[in-house]
């Protein structure tokens, strides 16, 4: 036997034995984190309140209410969640490679099959569902990234081409989604989700934060150049457009900074406890996307500063149990989930306020739990399900 099939058995050996690898501790009762559960919920039934508010004045203008099909929606994302939470993730994690496999195969018939909204073709109409294939791109890689560190194992940390693999195939996935999707925004987000597990998983990642810190530090000079480049640019291409209405959201109000503008306004006329729950002006057709990504907006105009940190503190609160169960995850592969779960989670809200403050130009990203649509809401509860199930498996410690 070679040393190569020699480093592939011990490998698939640690892979097997993941599971139970904390069973065999002291006695303890199971836990599980009730906690995710209610914050989960919480944060539904607030995104609940906030689309009938949103959506009720639409009620007057056609018949039926998309209220109910968000309701149904919910309804399907609870069901997910809780088979989601009772079906072992290391038997996900087993079928991980073909879902990131069926996922990218996926991305690429959008090209050709997906429907086009809004000048973008990043749906695949079902029927009873417009269903995004880049969602299934996302839990792709937080299921199938984790199992490719852990089958590593130490040999992560030693070679220096190991990172620059997982990194090199998280770019690919994201090349592949803004390729055949045209979605840069969750490419980002798929990028960051991967950049986050590497970082995390290294024993000696002060190279990769550096790295980070120093992508950061050159945001302003890049917002700088881009400002000299862009004021002076005469493109069509939509996403020249994007950054010029960034930059001068009154001067471009036709190219897209109206929304910008009227977002602004809501937020800015909410004050400290807003104008009261269902009295929003902006909701009333003036607000493209109401009901969507500008949402935040709505929630600042209708329940003011004080309902804003209150939405944030619930999505701080589900970060924080996310966090506490990766760090008492019963093993690594566990854990590496989580933190996937963690970053989509804290990327996704992070960019969506900035966009709706206007700190970042203009891109299509939802507000977890909170904005309308069916797909990206079942993905979601079915990561939430898997960090319950991991959760379910953390040995209770029994007091002595």
């Amino acid at each position: 036997m070679t040393h190569r099939q020699e480093n592939v058995r011990a490998a698939r050996g640690r892979f097997h034995l993941l599971r139970g690898s904390r069973k065999d501790e002291a006695a303890g009762a199971d836990y599980f984190d009730y906690n995710l559960l209610a914050v989960v919920i919480l944060l539904t039934a607030f995104g609940l309140v906030m689309q009938y508010s949103v959506t009720a004045y639409s009620m007057l203008q056609v018949k039926g209410h998309p209220f109910m099909k968000q309701i149904l929606v919910c309804a399907g994302g609870m069901v997910i969640l809780i088979v989601a939470s009772r079906i072992d993730y290391h038997g996900l994690a087993k079928g991980s490679g073909l879902l990131f496999a069926g996922s990218i195969l996926l991305v690429i018939a959008t090209r050709f099959i997906g429907k086009n909204v809004n000048g973008a073709t990043r749906w695949i109409d079902l029927g009873f569902i417009q269903f995004q294939p880049s969602e299934v791109a996302k839990l792709a890689v937080i299921l199938y990234i984790p199992v490719l560190i852990t089958m590593m194992g130490t040999k992560f940390g030693k070679y220096k081409r190991a990172p620059a693999r997982i990194l090199g195939l998280g770019l690919l996935t994201a090349f592949l989604v803004y390729k055949f999707t045209d979605n840069l925004s969750t490419a980002i987000i798929i990028f960051g989700i991967c950049f986050v597990m590497v970082i995390v998983a290294h024993p000696h990642p002060r190279g990769l934060v550096a790295l980070f810190f120093a992508a950061l530090a050159a945001v302003y000079p890049v917002y700088l150049v881009l400002k000299s480049i862009f004021q002076t640019a005469s493109s069509t291409s939509f996403r020249y457009r994007r950054i010029l209405t960034w930059l001068n959201p009154e001067k471009y109000q036709k190219e897209g900074g109206y929304q910008v503008m009227q977002g602004l306004y809501a937020i800015g006329s909410g004050g400290l406890f807003g104008k009261g729950l269902g009295n929003s002006a902006q909701k009333l057709g003036v607000l493209p996307e109401a009901e969507n990504d500008m949402i935040f907006a709505i929630v600042c105009e209708e329940l003011g500063l004080v309902g804003a940190f209150i939405l944030t503190g619930l999505f701080i609160y589900l970060l924080y149990r996310l966090f506490f169960i990766a760090l008492n995850a019963p093993d690594r592969l566990g854990a590496l989930i989580v933190v996937g779960i963690f970053s989509h989670v804290a990327i996704q809200v992070v960019l969506n306020i900035a966009v709706v403050l206007s700190i970042i130009p203009t891109t299509g990203i939802t507000l977890p739990f909170v904005s309308s649509g069916g797909t990206s809401l079942w993905f979601l509860m079915a990561e939430m399900g898997i960090a319950l199930n991991i959760s379910g498996q953390i040995i209770e410690r029994k007091k002595s």
